[in-house]
């Protein structure tokens, strides 16, 4: 199927989140090169790269999604393009020995973030036809594949965000929305360690195609190096 997609995206507004560093800040740079006002999501003590516009916004805290959402709003009146990529990996551990804490605090930034985050952009996304949602996820999330091997509350909160996926798919593809998931593979970041296989440039090359869908564009999928993959 041939995809068509945008080759600039001067006069849209995208927002990423977790834009300060890793496969989030090559994400928001390379929108920027293609035209894009690109907010960039970050905790109140991180900064972001030239060329992009900082937005204090910790996806744990729904004041920061609503703050940030009104501030977009305020200054462009709108969002075409939603990336939810800020995610933290829990402890490694197996169930039984994980705790609480951090079983909660993995699934609110990895799932409940992005979720709040859809519900309050979606106004100014379905402003116009075609805007993109893509959340960036993880091959450890598939039902078809290994889903053990530690990592219970990133896999699970990963396969919660694919699942988020198909539902604004579902709920919000017939009103223009084109929601997408993506694995951007094991990547050379903070998360990912110094041993991974790809750099943080190459694991943000399917985000950001996906970034540039055009309207009509497929939706409530998931991929990785521009493929759909099964979950």
């Amino acid at each position: 199927m041939e995809i068509e997609t945008y080759s600039s995206l001067g006069g849209q507004v995208a927002l990423v989140t977790g834009a300060n560093r890793g496969i989030g800040e090559r994400v928001a740079a390379r929108l920027a090169d293609l035209g894009a006002t690109v907010y960039a999501g970050k905790r109140a003590d991180e900064t972001v790269a030239a060329g992009l516009r900082p937005l204090e916004l910790d996806v744990t805290d729904e004041d920061d999604i609503v703050d940030a959402v009104d501030r977009i709003d305020d200054e462009k009146g709108r969002i075409d393009v939603l990336v939810n990529n800020a995610g933290v990996m829990d402890n490694r551990v197996a169930l039984e020995d994980m705790g609480t804490a951090e079983i909660d605090r993995t699934m609110a930034v990895n799932l409940r973030g992005p979720m709040l985050l859809s519900k309050y952009a979606l106004p100014l996304l379905l402003l116009r036809d075609g805007s993109r949602i893509v959340n960036v996820s993880s091959g450890l999330s598939s039902l078809t594949g290994e889903m053990g091997r530690g990592m219970p509350a990133y896999r699970v909160s990963k396969s919660g965000l694919n699942a988020l996926t198909a539902y604004l798919d579902a709920e919000y593809g017939d009103q223009g929305i084109i929601a997408n998931a993506v694995c951007p593979g094991w990547a050379r970041t903070e998360m990912g360690g110094p041993d991974a296989e790809r750099s943080a440039g190459e694991a943000a090359e399917t985000p950001v195609w996906l970034a540039r869908f055009k309207p009509g564009g497929p939706g409530g999928e998931f991929w990785r190096d521009k493929q759909v993959i099964e979950w």
